[in-house]
């Protein structure tokens, strides 16, 4: 195994391990700190992170607001209390060893009002942004603006060329390192373009060769390269250690930290980590945002797969192939569909599933009354999380819509984070999480069959970090 050298992150020579951002209260100042205690960078999550009472108790994020604008600047007080107060526990637990950043979402609600809002209440803490999912132009403004390193996340150095031509290249000074999240290996929402075929994977090396060679193009030869998704053992990376054709490189640990005595994911989730298999972690399109994201498959996963095959196309008028009646919603409305699909329809209500919910695509996908009046009042509920949601039909801009239909085939990804995330005491953690959304990479299954985790071992940070240096 190569010796790992350290790198300047933030003015400060620190391990080249980067703990990745993860969304909803997984990404804590508890998890960050000790990270960057160990040596590395340890990064806090700026999506709706817990704030604390005085007795020390999280703050239920609870939305009283009458209009989904209204609730959506509930959200981003939360979202600005929660980030600082993540920051200061990230601070102290580090005692001043290696660096602390902070992830922001550019698609989520509010991005920039609740980055800038961290940043101002939380002076001296943080040592970096780093932000993804999307293309964040304004990135590089708000590092000018508070003097922080900045961290793009890209899936392409077609997409890295774009943010520098429009806005990078007026502040190459603070752009502290450049993330590569390879789109197919990589937890949570990924970067797949829509020529990129998300069933065949692609080498990662010849895509970051390229990422550095259009950085090279504008004198960032030397800026490192921080490699993010399905990352597990550096030996496997060997060649990519010291390589003068990738220039510096780092690594970026997303999936692993998860298994930590640190982290706060319910101990349901830690066991089911421990108990997979290749292949148990999908990467779907039902996410609101729009873009592919790779979680576990469980309860949840299958019954949105489930819904979207629960599904037919219709016509609000008869013929070119729509010519059998059905009434759809409590009223009966008539719309058409084709007669071949008829059948289908009888079974599916035969199975309970009687509700026909449209969609933007003039198809109804069919559900049970329960699930229709949760989507219903999940859509109804929106606080606007995202900038703009499928499932909701909120677009955070006047006139606060997408102007399509809301989407039923996907679902709630706030309501969904936060009660995996918060289970109360008392409740049954097994049902909670598998009816839930559980992100990961797609090396997860390696937890069952890395020695490091025999027996059900549970490593703190420091130790998990130590076992990463030695390469196995």
């Amino acid at each position: 195994m190569k010796s790992i050298d350290t790198l300047r992150f933030g003015g400060q020579d620190v391990l080249p391990l980067i703990e990745g951002g993860k969304g909803v209260s997984v990404s804590t100042g508890v998890s960050a700190g000790h990270w960057a205690a160990a040596g590395g960078i340890g990064t806090i999550s700026a999506v709706n992170a817990d704030s604390y009472d005085q007795d020390g108790n999280p703050v239920p994020q609870i939305y009283h607001g009458r209009t989904r604008r209204e609730r959506q600047q509930e959200l981003i007080r939360y979202a600005i209390d929660g980030g600082i107060a993540q920051a200061k526990i990230a601070h102290d637990i580090s005692g001043g060893k290696g660096r602390i950043n902070v992830n922001i979402l550019w698609e989520m609600g509010g991005a920039e009002e609740v980055i800038i809002g961290i940043l101002e209440g939380a002076p001296g803490l943080v040592h970096g942004v780093t932000c993804g999912a999307g293309m964040p132009y304004r990135l590089s403004d708000i590092a000018v603006r508070f003097g922080l390193p900045y961290y793009p996340i890209v899936s392409s150095g077609r997409a890295f060329n774009a943010l520098w031509r429009r806005a990078y290249s007026k502040a190459p000074e603070l752009l502290g390192g450049v993330v590569y999240e390879d789109p197919w290996r990589a937890g949570g929402h990924n970067g797949l373009s829509n020529t990129e075929n998300p069933l065949s994977p692609e080498d990662p090396y010849p895509r970051v060769l390229e990422l550095r060679r259009v950085m090279r193009n504008y004198g960032l030869g030397e800026t490192p390269i921080i490699m993010a998704g399905g990352v597990w053992h550096l030996e496997e990376w060997q060649d990519w250690i010291g390589n003068p054709e990738l220039g510096p490189i780092a690594f970026q640990f997303g999936t692993r930290p998860l298994l930590t005595q640190e982290s706060p994911i319910p101990n349901a989730w830690k066991r089911r980590l421990l108990t997979l298999k290749k292949g148990d972690v999908y990467l779907n399109r039902f996410s609101p945002t729009g873009f592919y994201s790779s979680a576990v498959k469980n309860s949840f996963l299958r019954d949105l797969r489930e819904r979207s095959e629960r599904q037919v196309p219709y016509s609000q008028e008869a013929g070119d192939g729509y010519e059998a009646s059905y009434g759809v919603g409590a009223r009966k409305r008539e719309v058409f569909v084709p007669a071949a699909d008829r059948p289908r329809i009888a079974e599916w209500e035969a199975a309970g599933f009687t509700e026909a919910l449209r969609t933007p695509d003039d198809t109804l996908v069919f559900v049970t009354p329960e699930s229709a009046r949760e989507i219903l009042a999940d859509q109804t509920a929106c606080m606007g999380c995202l900038s703009q949601c499928r499932f909701s039909n909120w677009m955070q801009k006047e006139p606060y819509t997408t102007g399509q239909k809301a989407d039923p085939r996907s679902f709630c990804i706030q309501k969904t984070l936060q009660t995996i995330s918060h289970i109360p005491p008392g409740a049954d953690e097994d049902v909670i999480t598998d009816h839930n959304l559980m992100f990961g990479g797609t090396n997860a299954w390696r937890f069952g069959t890395d020695p490091f985790y025999a027996n059900g071992f549970v490593p703190t940070v420091g130790q998990l970090v130590e076992r990463i240096l030695t390469g196995r």
